[in-house]
């Protein structure tokens, strides 16, 4: 009997630990870091953990900042492609915009593309300036 608690148990445990995003309920949750309710679908952005804790943003930016702030042990870090919000993409293999034409919650106008052609596009229509991960990391820490 007691190796079954175990078992189930420790099954519990692996399950409960799974590393992967959670679905942001908008209007509802919100901004670990700015404890604003995140509200627009294509800035928000989440930090996944090693032991699957979840941390959601109402902004790229916010995630960013609370890189600096605080040590999450990160083991995920998800954008929304600005032109499809249908589910999150790996923000260390993104393109990011800052633009005038982009108007983040946060007002670092930035948006983060999946592609860098789609990311050149908005670009050429829009103006602005184009970064990968670590160069919007960098970006916004010189802005502090």
């Amino acid at each position: 009997m007691k190796k079954i608690i175990i078992y189930i148990l420790s099954i519990m445990l692996f399950i409960s630990c799974k590393v992967e995003p959670k679905e942001i309920n908008f209007g509802q949750d919100a901004c670990h870091y700015c404890k604003m309710t995140i509200v627009d679908k294509p800035f928000a952005s989440e930090i996944v953990n090693s032991k699957g804790k979840v941390y959601m943003y109402d902004a790229i930016e916010c995630m960013i900042k609370n890189l600096e702030n605080e040590n999450l042990d990160a083991k995920m870090y998800l954008v929304y492609d600005f032109e499809n919000t249908t589910q999150f993409i790996n923000a260390l293999e993104s393109h990011f915009v800052i633009s005038n034409k982009i108007k983040s919650p946060m007002g670092e106008n930035l948006a983060a593309f999946k592609s860098k052609s789609s990311a050149d596009k908005f670009l050429e229509n829009n103006g602005g300036k184009l970064f990968n991960w670590n160069e919007i990391n960098n970006h916004l820490k010189k802005d502090e």
